[in-house]
């Protein structure tokens, strides 16, 4: 795990005041350090029953579409609103420093899914939440 750590750098203040963002650039930069998160990463879930995975964007995309890969699920993109060309559902969510909104394909999830939800990381919970439901 410290091999992890320490390839992520602060960025403080961005992208506003009093926020460290957690740059990621270096860890997916290192093939061998990205090929270790996604194995980490993937574990926990392993015999889960798991038939998708969807990933935020947009570093979720990194890291779903290679542990989707890894398991030989589909990989379902949850996209920022206006980039998807087919019929949608949206949901809306607050984070800690404003609002946004993500949508899927309404055809992209069947209803006995058991969905894998990756985003880069967990602060608050803003995103997987409302995204979960």
């Amino acid at each position: 795990m410290e091999r992890l750590i320490n390839k992520i750098r602060d960025i403080p203040d961005f992208p506003k005041p009093g926020i460290i963002f957690k740059d990621i650039t270096p860890m997916v930069k290192d093939p061998a350090t990205l090929r270790l998160s996604v194995h980490m990463l993937l574990q926990p879930f392993l015999g889960r029953n798991i038939t998708a995975v969807a990933g935020m964007e947009a570093r979720g995309f990194i890291f779903g579409s290679l542990v989707a890969w890894e398991l030989g699920l589909p990989f379902i993109p949850l996209r920022k609103p206006g980039k998807l060309p087919y019929d949608v559902q949206s949901v809306e969510y607050d984070l800690e420093y404003g609002s946004a909104a993500l949508e899927v394909h309404i055809d992209a999830f069947n209803a006995d899914d058991r969905v894998l939800l990756i985003d880069d990381l967990l602060a608050t919970g803003g995103t997987a939440k409302p995204v979960a439901n």
